[in-house]
């Protein structure tokens, strides 16, 4: 049952969920202007405003810069928040706490899975596209689709995250108070100790249950594809 006492979440995560999510909006709703400007196929609403396309791809190269650093996050620190070896057997108690928490956890992962398709399918598409009237290029129809899922998994993320925590919860995603242990000061001696023990990470990664392993990498290959592709002509 939703508390009335608002839980802390860590600065680190805050600020990589609240940066990404603010750009995967962003990039959302430039997106429909994009498609409202050069195709309007199944009608449209907006102003014609040739310059949004760019304006979009400059929100989806933030979103695709910020994805990696939010996804090692999320399999890591965050794992808990992510499909567990038994959220699929718990979603059949979804009338209970356990149950809506494993829902919630299925949405955070579609959720990464979806942001990952959405920018890789944007990088291989052409600029030069949709200004000159080619709207039937299979990575477009593919980009379309992957910014109609994200949109679904954004709704069903914050109505899950409300059904579980309620107003408290959704009010310390933006909660800027921080514990000391928490404070910027303190992040240059925090990555200097991660980078000496490379080793203990690895050791990390390798606890993680395989299919956060194979969701992790596989998300950051397809972000390095995503920037290699393109310049490879492909």
């Amino acid at each position: 049952m939703p508390t009335n006492r608002q839980p802390y979440q860590p600065l680190l995560f805050r600020l990589l969920h609240g940066i990404t999510g603010i750009a995967t909006i962003a990039a959302i709703l430039t997106a429909y202007w994009t498609y409202d400007t050069f195709d309007r196929r199944w009608g449209h609403f907006l102003p014609e405003f040739k310059d949004i396309e760019g304006i979009h791809g400059t929100f989806g190269v933030f979103t695709i810069l910020m994805l990696p650093l939010l996804l090692l996050y999320a399999c890591h620190r965050g794992a808990r928040r992510l499909v567990q070896p038994d959220t699929i057997a718990q979603l059949q108690h979804l009338d209970q706490p356990i149950g809506r928490y494993s829902l919630h956890r299925l949405i955070n992962t579609l959720s990464l899975i979806a942001l990952a398709f959405a920018v890789f399918s944007g990088k291989m598409m052409d600029e030069t596209w949709l200004p000159k009237g080619e709207l039937t290029h299979a990575w477009y129809y593919a980009h379309l689709i992957s910014w109609g899922i994200l949109l679904a998994c954004i709704v069903a993320h914050t109505l899950m995250a409300a059904r579980i925590g309620g107003v408290p919860l959704l009010q310390s995603i933006w909660n800027w108070s921080y514990r000391p242990a928490d404070s910027p000061t303190r992040w240059v001696e925090q990555i200097r100790h991660w980078w000496h023990g490379f080793t203990t990470l690895t050791l990390e990664w390798r606890r993680l249950p395989g299919f956060l392993q194979i969701l992790e990498g596989v998300i950051l290959v397809s972000v390095i594809l995503a920037w290699l592709l393109p310049i490879a002509n492909f």
